[in-house]
């Protein structure tokens, strides 16, 4: 009597379980890469398919226009490093003059000193063209940004590190030329006889900016 063949069913493959959880990040680092390059207008988002090695179809099933994908990659990029800053904030035991300095160089440090620095160069040049997009960046890491920063104004004049000021423009002061080291450094640094230095340029804004908020 012969014996049944059972026969099992195929296992699927643990890598095609991984590639498939890793399409949406891909598409998202393809994305930023081209709208970095290329601005929003001109990426299309089967060139974005095509360099984050999935079909046209394929992204689709996860980004519904090219909008919703622009608003990923904000959302997966920049976003976190207003919420790392917001945690820091909370979690911080030192003098608001410190945390000031903390968040600056760590902005930089997170999105200055990498690709990320081309979306608000990206939102600047676009912004006319693009409103929509533009108050979603604006509400999702602009003002959070400056609610952050304001937050740790307010915090140093409390504790009397820091003289009465005008806290929202204060804090867009703190922020604002951060935005302008992006665009000199990726625009205009070669334009400049006596080039970019960040560094100095940072400790500058910093000692200028902790100074002039001191209280006597």
């Amino acid at each position: 009597m012969g014996h049944a063949v059972t026969r099992s069913k195929p296992k699927t493959s643990p890598r095609w379980h991984r590639r498939k959880q890793a399409r949406p990040a891909e598409i998202v680092a393809a994305a930023l890469e081209l709208f970095v390059e290329r601005g929003f207008a001109a990426t299309k988002l089967a060139d974005v398919a095509r360099r984050a090695g999935v079909t046209k179809g394929t992204l689709y099933l996860y980004f519904e226009s090219k909008e919703a994908l622009f608003k990923a990659v904000v959302r997966e990029t920049i976003v976190p490093v207003i919420a790392q800053g917001e945690a820091l904030a909370r979690s911080f035991t030192g003098s608001a003059r410190e945390l000031v300095e903390r968040l600056v160089r760590e902005y930089w440090r997170l999105v200055g000193e990498t690709a990320l620095a081309g979306i608000p160069k990206l939102m600047m040049a676009e912004a006319a063209t693009f409103p929509e997009l533009t108050r979603f960046y604006y509400d999702e890491v602009v003002t959070r940004g400056h609610r952050l920063m304001a937050g740790v104004i307010e915090r140093g004049m409390k504790n009397g590190e820091f003289r009465p000021v005008d806290v929202t423009i204060a804090a867009k002061l703190a922020m604002s030329p951060l935005m302008h080291a992006v665009v000199a450094r990726r625009a205009f640094a070669s334009c400049m006889p006596e080039g970019f230095n960040v560094q100095k340029y940072l400790d500058t804004h910093i000692d200028l900016y902790l100074h002039g908020i001191a209280k006597p």
